[in-house]
């Protein structure tokens, strides 16, 4: 009977793929795992290779950090944002900055004129991140930071803002995103050349270690690659290369790899290909396990954990009838549950609009406090194991991404591989692809190519007020004007000679903060010693 299932599938869908372009047949039986092995391909939570989770007991012990991702206009109005958050039963800050922030320009930089605040919060000095944290007690709540090039930055401003407080600052717990690869790969905001780039990022490591040792220093990210339109092979691919590549730089910078990698964490992309995401971070957590053991030799059982927040896919929103991105994120956000995830942003049904309004943002927390509450997901560990169907997925996802790696080796890393374009141009083909399928109506996106209304209903959004930049400015000079100058410009100076000898930047930056320097100010310096990055050009 099953061969006859299979034949008649295969002869009425022959082509039915996953999003990464894998064969689903139309029905999957103990043959498709034949070879398989439990114990070593599957076993336990908790237990190495972590296919089923990386805590034994997992949602059953503590559900999943719920975050919500927000920072709009500038720091005042962004902590209104957060409080009402947190009053609505959010169990972690995700904080967003605007591009300037982002790019180590302050406020009131030419190039800064029109984008202050507009896509995040506008932090220039350790007065705006007081202002954005006031009446939050930084050690009850974990944050996360989505920052790359500036993460020394802010995570020091971070620092110096609970040192203020009072609080033991080996008691912060949270996340500097910190992973400037995948700026080349497909986002854009870095600053330094990549050598430069990662010198900076060991010197966090190093730092951290010592001093927040709760905190995790680097999210090495997928989310952005798959945003860029990689396939979900791709992002596992990719984002475990650039893993390897900071795992590296940091012993080749002499530090111990079971001192550092226990605070490694990752950041995935939930789309609505639901098993196949499913499959994607089982596969993940276990090629990683296997990297950091026989490959980098690590013995700490948590330096072979994949720890991983994810998002709900932002390229999946669609403008038109955007309420059906409500049941877009439930599906994703429910995927990254079942992948067993320790931390989830869900995204609001308004964010191919504009920033989200409290409204979206509620009903984007409440999708998750459902499926906590109500569904039963998190009632067993990994509950779709031994699937025919997932096991043979997961499988499959991790054999081609380890095709990738293999062939990413031979380039001589991923930097390299980075710099001849390589991983730039298999995204590039993928998003290109997917498109011609959208074009063609062979991929379809509901409301868009497919169950179009002709008239769409206003959707009320999120407005950023124009005098908040000039405000911010305002701000800034202000700043300027009364500081002590002799402290200032020592600690800005002490900063660049720390980054022209090559000794640990972030005490520097520390005292350079505490001193009323500003974020462009430190980038500026660190500018004058290391350069900008020009993008190569993927033809």
């Amino acid at each position: 009977m099953a061969e006859k299932i299979k034949a008649a599938g295969e002869r009425l869908a022959a082509e039915v793929e996953t999003s990464s372009h894998i064969t689903v047949n139309p029905l999957y039986t103990p043959a498709d795992l034949k070879g398989s092995d439990y114990e070593t391909e599957v076993g336990y939570p908790g237990e190495y290779p972590f296919t089923r989770g990386v805590q034994a007991t997992m949602y059953r012990g503590r559900l999943w950090t719920m975050r919500q991702y927000a920072g709009m206009g500038d720091a005042e109005e962004s902590n209104k944002r957060y409080k009402y958050l947190l009053a609505n039963g959010t169990t972690g800050l995700s904080v967003a900055f605007d591009l300037p922030t982002q790019i180590g320009m302050d406020s009131d930089h030419a190039l800064a004129a029109g984008e202050v605040g507009k896509v995040g919060v506008a932090i220039d000095s350790i007065e705006d991140m007081e202002l954005l944290f006031a009446g939050i007690e930084l050690t009850k709540i974990s944050t996360s930071m989505t920052i790359n090039a500036t993460a020394s930055i802010l995570l020091a401003l971070y620092v110096a803002v609970a040192r203020r407080q009072g609080a033991d600052i080996g008691q912060l717990s949270g996340t500097v995103q910190n992973d400037v690869l995948k700026e080349y790969i497909a986002r854009g905001t870095y600053i330094y050349p990549p050598q430069q780039a990662m010198h900076v990022i060991t010197d966090m490591f190093a730092w951290a270690k010592e001093n927040v040792p709760e905190w995790n220093t680097i999210s090495i990210s997928g989310y952005h690659m798959r945003e860029a339109g990689s396939t979900a092979v791709q992002e596992v691919a990719f984002t475990l290369g650039n893993g390897m590549a900071y795992v590296e730089a940091a012993i080749k910078a002499g530090l111990d790899v079971d001192k550092f990698a226990p605070r490694l964490s990752f950041f995935f992309n939930a789309h609505s290909n639901f098993l196949e995401e499913v499959a994607k971070f089982r596969a993940a957590r276990r090629m990683w396990a296997r990297i950091m053991r026989e490959h980098f030799k690590a013995k700490n059982p948590k330096s072979w954990m994949l720890r991983f927040h994810t998002q709900t896919a932002g390229s999946t929103l669609t403008a038109q009838q955007p309420e059906n991105n409500i049941v877009r994120t439930a599906i994703q956000a429910m995927a990254a549950v079942l992948g067993g995830t320790q931390s989830l942003h869900t995204n609001s049904y308004d964010e191919a609009l504009a920033l989200p309004t409290e409204q979206a943002a509620r009903i984007a927390l409440r999708t998750q406090q459902v499926i906590a509450y109500e569904s039963g997901a998190a009632q067993t560990i990994d509950p779709l194991a031994g699937s025919y169907y997932m096991e043979a997925l997961t499988n499959e996802i991790e054999k081609r991404a380890a095709e990738y790696l293999g062939k990413i080796e031979v380039m001589g890393g991923m930097q390299k591989a980075i710099e001849r374009g390589f991983v730039q141009q298999e995204i590039q083909n993928a998003a290109y692809e997917y498109q011609q399928a959208v074009d063609r109506g062979d991929a379809v996106v509901v409301g868009v190519n497919r169950f179009e209304v002709e008239a769409e209903k206003a959707i009320p959004i999120q407005k950023i007020d124009p005098a908040l930049e000039p405000k911010q400015i305002e701000r800034l000079r202000a700043l300027r004007a009364r500081r002590d100058a002799a402290p200032w410009k020592s600690a800005v100076a002490a900063v660049e000679d720390a980054a022209r000898t090559g000794a640990n930047v972030m005490p520097r930056i520390v005292e350079a903060v505490e001193a009323y320097a500003t974020v462009g100010e430190i980038s500026d310096a660190m500018r004058r010693v290391f350069g900008e990055y020009r993008e190569a050009v993927v033809i």
